[in-house]
């Protein structure tokens, strides 16, 4: 298993940072199956081959995932993409 840990900073605030990730959420959901829900500020997904959280603060946030087998050598691409979204919906900065 690999892991991904992603902490960035935002500049939304936190009423539109939590409605960016939860569209981030839909987005993932739909594109790639997906389950997720929200706990307090932490959004829990997971799907065969991956599990994680996002959670979701003032200034910050934190994106973890547990990669399984299968998509371990798609950490760098998977990485990349999730920072490349994270700049593009939030305005973050790592």
């Amino acid at each position: 298993m690999s892991t991904i840990d992603i902490h960035a900073f935002h500049k939304l605030s936190h009423e539109d940072a939590l409605t960016a990730a939860d569209e981030l959420s839909c987005d993932l959901a739909e594109k790639f199956g997906i389950d997720y829900g929200w706990e307090d500020e932490v959004i829990h997904f997971e799907r065969p081959g991956v599990h994680g959280q996002i959670l979701v603060n003032d200034t910050e946030l934190r994106i973890q995932a547990t990669l399984g087998f299968m998509l371990i050598m798609l950490k760098a691409p998977i990485e990349q993409e999730i920072k490349r979204y994270l700049e593009e919906h939030f305005g973050c900065s790592f």
